[in-house]
């Protein structure tokens, strides 16, 4: 009778240390190049430039120990946010007089589109500069005053640098830093950071944190309620 040979099982091996140590060695080496490119590329970015007598959030005007604070989302390109200076524009200047209320003006570029030469992002920076010279309000005063129409080229630079001399700024550094729109970044920072906490239109009005609406009566309520 002829035996019977137990069928051969082959045994199951898992992965070698040699191929286990070259998985781990090509996952680091994997993360080690995907770190340094994040940090070349954070190097490349640089930090945001922020204008001196301003901050990464706005520009502050007023007392900083006032118990209200009034933040104003505005776009140099908006027609709406030049009817809301020529409406409360006096109101907010005597809020912040009286030490009643302090204002930030956050001047955002949503209105781009709107122009060939990207106006808003360039008058926005232009105010940088402006802030940088000490006299960020007469200018936004001026460059409402000389707004230019929606679908056309805006400002050119030589215009802007003018309007800022008419403000107070004077020597070459202003007219540098709004020719080389010194202050791009920060623009695009603003912006940005505009859109994170749900400000999708201008002008939009905060008073310490709450949306009023875009009425004197409402702004100084908001204002007293504070105080």
């Amino acid at each position: 009778m002829a035996n019977k040979r137990k069928p051969v099982v082959a045994a199951r091996s898992g992965p070698s240390t040699a191929m286990i140590i070259g998985i781990v060695v090509v996952v680091l080496f994997a993360a080690a190049v995907g770190f340094g490119v994040y940090r070349s590329q954070q190097a490349a970015t640089g930090p945001v430039a922020v204008p001196p007598n301003a901050t990464a959030e706005g520009v502050p005007v007023g007392r900083a120990s006032a118990k209200a604070t009034i933040d104003i989302y505005l776009d140099f390109q908006c027609p709406v946010c030049r009817e809301y200076e020529q409406q409360s524009g006096a109101t907010i200047d005597q809020l912040v007089a009286s030490g009643q209320a302090k204002v930030v003006y956050h001047p955002i570029a949503i209105l781009d589109r709107y122009s060939s030469t990207q106006y808003s992002s360039r008058a926005s920076a232009a105010s940088g500069c402006a802030a940088a010279s000490g006299v960020f309000p007469q200018y936004v005063k001026l460059l409402y005053a000389n707004q230019p129409p929606e679908n056309g080229d805006g400002l050119s630079a030589a215009q802007l640098v003018s309007l800022g001399q008419q403000a107070g700024a004077t020597g070459s550094g202003f007219a540098t830093c709004v020719t080389d729109q010194t202050y791009k970044a920060w623009t695009a920072s603003l912006t940005d950071q505009a859109s994170k906490a749900g400000v999708n239109g201008t002008p939009t009005v905060k008073v310490n944190g709450q949306v009023v609406d875009n009425t004197d009566a409402a702004l100084r309520a908001a204002v007293a309620a504070a105080q």
